[in-house]
């Protein structure tokens, strides 16, 4: 039998409505490096869901590459970010932002979340001037690296300690789409521009071939970003590419927030079955990654079958396995999968 994978959300290619949007256009010509039509039309669909219409917008391929280029941009070579000790930049990007200067202050997360406790620990511990890095950019992702989201509260006051000690508040969106479309979210991209300075929403993770969305809010921060973008390799002479997906994902057809909607689901219904098996969760699912708690051997019989992460070990003979769900999971493969833990649990307990 085919493994089905609940490795990521990106694991497939494209929504068909992009794929076909892309082919319509084929072989219209457009400007080059983002000066395209479509690229025009589709941040303008953005700007309509925020306060701010004069904010500035900037497509680029990746996730790594949009946390290089904002970051680097941001900060001078003798200041520092304050992440989460489990941020995506600290734990999966390859030292990344390291790599072009930056020294990232950690600190324990709460519920994969930073706090302003631990932001204003950070800052006493690090304030040693000139002979310490000094604090400048705070780091956050929504939803988190464990599927958990921000309520409108917690930004809220995240939001007001940054501009308290005048630090600059950037949020990592990769699964933004998933955490605006939670069951517990009260939070929408209009709050996330009034809050943040800089924020960025993720394509790839939510049907598109690739691609993010970098939004600045601060006009302080924006200028000159274009020459940022250029010198770290991110202008894409076929920035249509980008621009189109984007407009497509924003459309009239709200794709953005229907395909997160489904990814969602699926992941909700992997959840109530496994924790209906009798099986904890290691963080609550708010979004569309789930984490539970497996014996290693039930672990070794679902990876015949399908494919997903061991997130960590617990104890001896437990671990924590990712599931990700997409835009494209199949409501069958939720339904299998849940069989097969039930299938399992019975045979070991007979």
């Amino acid at each position: 039998m085919t493994t089905y994978s609940f490795l990521d959300d990106y694991s497939e290619g494209a929504h068909p409505q992009i794929l076909q949007a892309l082919t319509a256009t084929n072989s219209v010509q457009q400007a080059p490096y983002g000066e395209d039509a479509y690229s025009h039309e589709a941040k303008a669909k953005i700007r309509s869901h925020l306060a701010n219409p004069d904010c500035a917008i900037f497509f680029v391929a990746s996730g790594t590459l949009a946390n290089i280029i904002t970051i680097g941009s941001f900060l001078r070579p003798h200041e520092a970010v304050i992440a989460a000790a489990s941020g995506h930049i600290v734990t999966r990007e390859t030292g990344a932002i390291e790599a072009i200067g930056h020294k990232i202050i950690t600190v324990p997360p709460v519920n994969g979340k930073l706090t302003p406790d631990g932001i204003r620990a950070a800052l006493e511990a690090n304030a040693h001037f000139p002979h310490m890095a000094k604090p400048r950019l705070v780091y956050i992702s929504n939803a988190t690296e464990i599927g958990t989201i921000y309520s409108k509260a917690e930004l809220q006051a995240i939001s007001d300690l940054c501009r308290e000690r005048k630090l600059i508040l950037y949020m990592d969106g990769a699964r933004l789409g998933a955490a605006l479309s939670g069951y517990q979210n009260d939070l929408t991209l209009t709050d996330i521009g009034l809050l943040t300075d800089a924020f960025w929403i993720g394509g790839t993770k939510v049907g598109a071939l690739l691609g993010e969305a970098i939004v600045i809010t601060n006009p302080s921060l924006a200028e000159d970003f274009a020459f940022h973008i250029k010198q770290r390799g991110g202008l894409l002479a076929k920035g249509r590419i980008l621009g189109l997906q984007f407009q497509e994902l924003f459309g009239p057809t709200n794709l953005f927030f229907n395909l997160a909607l489904h990814s969602n689901a699926m992941a909700k219904k992997l959840a109530t079955g496994i924790t209906n098996a009798g099986y904890e969760l290691a963080a609550n699912t708010e979004t569309n990654q789930v984490f539970p708690i497996l014996p290693n051997a039930l672990i070794a019989s679902l990876s015949k079958l399908f494919a997903f992460y061991v997130w960590e070990k617990r104890g001896e003979h437990n671990s924590v396995i990712r599931l990700v769900t997409s835009w494209a999971t199949e409501e069958a493969q939720v339904d299998r999968l849940v069989e097969a833990i039930n299938s399992e649990t019975v045979s070991t307990n007979v």
